[in-house]
């Protein structure tokens, strides 16, 4: 993302001070044919059977019964980190909680953990050093969403245990994702080094404070530490992979994201230059409104679900055999209506379902409004004609989109399209990443979950964007995410993880959860 964001901001971020083209150009430039948006198809019948995996045999019964005696406890450990804000976002509780984080791997044993400051949030750092022949590189994000306290069952920041349907969850901002499943792993690892003294592998914490801002400064340090990362056999993401059933998905890759805003002013359009002017002005200036609103539209259909921009869908390649072995299995369990029920949607684009809903989902990219603002939003009326609007907008990336060649594709048809005025300020961005399913270590990671009877579905990537690529591009390391128990409510109000499941049911309590951590570990170990 930096050669993006030195790239392009020099010319993108500053007005022309020229509005459209001729229009002639701007014609022909309308005729041209809408992009084809990719069709792909599964051509094999065939299924990774993940079934197929031994189950790891190993097993720790005086660590299990450690994490036993000890879960109230290890239920207090997570209720602390998420009674800790850590918003990236407004800047609230971070240097807090990278503190914490740090604190917390001194009092593991770690030999080296220290705050590692960068141009943005700070990142952690931590080594401890078991003198083993493995090392396991740890990717953790400390960070959260911001939250809307009225639209919570209970305060986001009091972590408090609330009654459920699916049993006793832990109800706060960062549950889920991440600091839950985190601190899960991280309560593992306090009951072997309890029981055993020390951990099976040698372990590199890589943590960040700014995942959800796009991970920016995130390279600062890899840049301190790649030669002694380049060292791992892997790099791991502890994730609650359980759905409400008990199954498990897990997931082998990302899609890449770019992230950026889009701003029309009057200064260059011939609207108010300064500030809100009286709303009956727009008799004979034009609207920065307007102007963004039909910006934003040149870059789609008119339902806003395909792309306009020519070559945007161009350098997408279809799924490859593996990837399809994986997606075939995912469809014995893929079920439209229960996904579209949970999230409250009537219906998915162009009556999509089965393969084609799943194929159009994870391996075909997207461009998406956030939001969007400008002038005034209060109660009442206020009859004004605003200076400036401005839309955040994302596009989700697929192999082998690039960020920098997406971003410049758009540029170009603004300017086409008679919007060179229309401003670009490029926020983040990162290619997809991906990780085989022959991997040593992820057929490791299903052995354990075999041994815990439930055997994973596996997908080639998630629908979601997280940097992964520094691991397995610049690293060149398998990289995974994945672990026992559920959690919901990501970026959204009444987040939650599930401590102590109702009677009967498959979804794993925060001892099984820790439980699976163990194995986990003395299986990456051998």
């Amino acid at each position: 993302m930096t050669k993006l964001m030195t790239k392009l901001t020099r010319r993108d971020v500053l007005h022309t001070g020229a509005l459209g083209l001729a229009a002639a150009a701007v014609a022909a430039h309308a005729a041209e044919a809408a992009p084809d948006r990719k069709k792909f198809q599964i051509t094999t019948k065939e299924k990774f059977d993940a079934a197929a995996i031994a189950p790891y045999r190993g097993t720790h019964p005086a660590v299990y019964r450690h994490i036993d005696a000890n879960l109230d406890a290890h239920i207090a450990e997570l209720r602390r980190w998420l009674r800790q804000p850590s918003i990236s976002a407004q800047n609230v509780g971070i240097t807090e909680m990278a503190a914490m984080l740090r604190d917390d791997l001194r009092g593991l044993g770690f030999r080296e953990a220290e705050i590692v400051p960068t141009k943005g949030h700070p990142c952690v750092w931590g080594y401890y050093d078991a003198g083993a022949a493995k090392t396991l590189l740890v990717y953790m994000m400390y960070d959260v969403q911001p939250v809307e306290p009225a639209d919570w069952r209970s305060a986001p920041f009091e972590a408090n245990l609330v009654d459920s349907p699916l049993g006793t969850v832990v109800m706060a901002r960062g549950a889920s994702n991440q600091k839950g499943p985190e601190r899960a792993f991280l309560n593992a690892l306090s009951s072997i080094i309890a029981v055993e003294k020390k951990l099976p592998v040698n372990l590199m914490i890589a943590a960040e404070g700014e995942e959800e801002l796009g991970s920016m400064h995130l390279p600062e340090l890899f840049d301190k530490y790649e030669s002694r990362m380049r060292t791992a056999t892997g790099a791991f993401f502890p994730f609650n992979s359980q759905g409400t059933d008990g199954n498990v998905n897990l997931t082998l890759g990302v899609k890449g994201i770019l992230y950026f805003e889009l701003e029309a002013t009057g200064a260059t359009s011939g609207g108010p230059s300064r500030a809100e002017i009286h709303g009956s002005f727009k008799a004979l200036a034009d609207s920065p409104v307007w102007r963004l609103v039909q910006a934003l539209a040149c870059l789609t259909s008119k339902d806003g679900n395909t792309i306009t921009v020519p070559g945007y869908y161009d350098p997408i390649r279809p799924p490859n055999m593996e990837e399809q072995r994986l997606l075939n299995a995912m469809l014995d369990k893929w079920n439209d209506a229960q996904l579209r029920s949970a999230l409250g949607v009537e219906r998915w684009v162009d009556d999509l379902e089965g393969e084609q809903a799943l194929l159009r989902y994870l391996c075909d990219t997207t461009l998406n409004i956030n939001g969007i603002w400008g002038g005034y939003t209060g109660e009442g009326g206020k009859t004004i004609l605003p200076h400036k609007a401005t839309a955040k907008v994302d596009s989700r990336l697929v192999p082998n989109q690039k960020p920098d060649e997406a971003l410049a594709m758009i540029r170009r048809h603004l300017d086409a399209s008679g919007f060179r005025d229309v401003v670009i300020r490029p926020m983040s961005g990162y290619p997809p990443a991906q990780t085989s399913v022959n991997a040593p270590m992820v057929r490791t990671v299903i052995s354990v979950f075999n041994k815990h009877q439930r055997t994973p579905s596996l997908s080639p990537r998630l629908a979601g964007s997280a940097p992964y690529y520094l691991f397995t591009e610049r690293l060149g390391l398998p990289m995974m995410l994945g672990g026992m128990g559920h959690g919901s409510g990501a970026h959204a109000p009444n987040e939650y993880m599930l401590v102590h499941p109702r009677e009967g049911s498959r979804v794993a309590g925060l001892a099984e959860i820790e439980k699976f951590y163990v194995d986990m570990m003395y299986a990456l170990a051998s």
